[in-house]
């Protein structure tokens, strides 16, 4: 169907072109939110619950690694798929919703640990097969409406955004001198989210009745607990839910909002020019930067200039219900370093000169949690097949890898391949009965060169091959999505 359709015409009863008509529909309402950052949107409700829409929903859905994860009917994208039929599935589903009988129902927890080894665990909130597909669709007809209000300085749970875009973020202002950092965290961000404050952000650009009923039903739903006890939900959007990020971006947009305020047109920090004479006067500029509920903000002032700042941002987070964490914020000079997304960032010199630069590591935590997976693979009375157990491994070095090659790592991979290629040769060497010289004789070649361990044609990654690289910032050059063809 051409991008010019009109948004709200009859669908054939099998959609053809989905995701050309739902691309075609984004970009529509991306461009008129974006034209116009005061107008509220109605008759949305339509669009939810447009058969394209339903289906590209329901795509995602079935796509997604917790497909198989039942909620409290029991129902599965799978059971759908095999047994009932996508197409009838979703007919139902869009009848229910045009007559307003639909209501979400509670999301079942699950508690899973949190990293780190901490012994504190995470709730999340699996919602029924039903219930996700509606969130899907709202999340598409939503998306490119709010997306046109929220700042560059917001990178988690966005299109074509990245953690490694707001470390570069962080690198690049260190670079020219925001080393003063308020390392800032959230407490219990997403259970702790107002209601009432959050719908009001919402209904800035929704005018449609339906769709804020929609989603008002979702963030009061409530919660079927392990031990099957029924829990309202007053507060907070459940993790786990596909349109939780989103709602959760809305609110926190607000921090975005107000600190970001001084870099807009005619602000206090709008020009380079007018940064510098706030530093020759003595007062400070701050940079925020913001990845779901974790961000940092840092400063080119002084240690007073970033507590100011806390003492303002948790005025601006308290109408929200939300409040910073006493424990884990606190305030650090760039030179002692941080941990950000898995990074360890840091301002220190350069081996052998006199010249200081900001550099990324790896932190220390992901690479114990690594270990720990490696450790809990191979262990020496492990009985597992070691294709089934290598090809594991694998998938987990090479995500692990790829997430953490833009890092200055080079050393640390080299230590942590040595450490993969012992614990693998350890346990065969229990599992098979073999002495060292065997092993020798089965992992060397007729030169004596070291092969690497494999078993049925699977080789084990080596982490010292991956190449290093420095990824590029992006900045303001960050892509928008919904002027690509087909995004859907």
């Amino acid at each position: 169907m051409p991008k010019e359709a009109p948004l709200n015409s009859g669908a054939p009863e099998t959609p053809v072109g989905s995701h050309q008509r739902v691309s075609g529909m984004q970009a529509k309402l991306h461009r008129w939110a974006a034209a116009d950052h005061g107008r509220r949107f109605d008759d949305l409700f339509n669009l939810v619950c447009d058969p394209a829409t339903l289906l590209v929903a329901f795509e995602r859905v079935a796509g997604n690694k917790g497909a198989k994860t039942p909620g409290v009917d029991g129902l599965t994208a799978v059971n759908v798929e095999h047994e009932i039929g996508p197409h009838g599935f979703l007919e139902d589903l869009r009848h229910v919703l045009k007559s307003g009988e639909f209501r979400p129902l509670p999301v079942r927890e699950r508690k899973i640990p949190k990293l780190g080894g901490s012994g504190k665990v995470r709730k999340l909130g699996v919602p029924t097969i039903a219930d996700r597909v509606v969130q899907a669709a709202l999340k598409l007809v939503l998306e490119p409406i709010y997306e046109a209000d929220f700042k560059p300085v917001s990178y988690g749970f966005r299109p074509l955004r990245r953690a490694h875009d707001a470390i570069a973020e962080i690198h690049f202002y260190g670079t020219h001198g925001y080393r003063w950092v308020l390392d800032a965290d959230i407490e219990a961000c997403f259970d702790s989210i107002d209601h009432t404050a959050l719908m009001d952000r919402v209904r800035g650009r929704v005018k449609d009745k339906r769709v804020l009923r929609l989603v008002k039903a979702f963030l009061k739903a409530g919660v079927l607990t392990e031990d099957n006890n029924r829990e309202d939900t007053l507060t907070g959007t459940p993790q786990g839910g596909i349109l939780s990020p989103l709602l959760a971006n809305i609110a926190l947009s607000a921090l975005d909002e107000h600190l970001t305020r001084p870099w807009e047109p005619d602000g206090e920090m709008a020009t380079s020019h007018l940064r510098r004479r706030r530093r020759a006067t003595g007062r400070p500029n701050w940079r925020i930067v913001r990845y779901a509920d974790d961000f940092v903000v840092l400063t080119d002032g002084e240690r007073d200039d970033v507590e100011t700042l806390r003492e303002d941002i948790a005025e601006v987070l308290q109408p929200l219900g939300l409040r910073l964490s006493e424990a884990k914020t606190r305030v650090v000079h760039m030179s002692d370093g941080f941990d950000f997304l898995g990074f360890r960032i840091q301002w220190r010199r350069k081996r052998g000169t006199d010249k200081w630069h900001v550099y990324t590591f790896i932190a220390d935590r992901p690479i114990r949690q690594l270990k720990d997976k490696i450790r809990a693979l191979t262990n020496r009375t492990s009985q597992q097949n070691p294709r089934d157990v290598l090809i594991r491994l694998n998938q987990i070095m090479r995500g692990w890898a790829n997430y953490f090659k833009h890092a200055v790592c080079k050393a640390t991979l080299s230590s942590l391949a040595s450490f993969t290629w012992h614990r693998v040769i350890s346990w065969w060497m229990a599992l098979h009965r073999w002495k060292w010289k065997e092993v020798r004789r089965r992992l060397t070649d007729h030169t004596g060169r070291w092969q690497r361990p494999s078993a049925d044609g699977i080789e084990l990654f080596d982490l010292q091959a991956v190449t290093v690289t420095r990824y590029r910032y992006r900045g303001n050059r960050i892509p928008n999505p919904w002027t690509r063809l087909n995004h859907a």
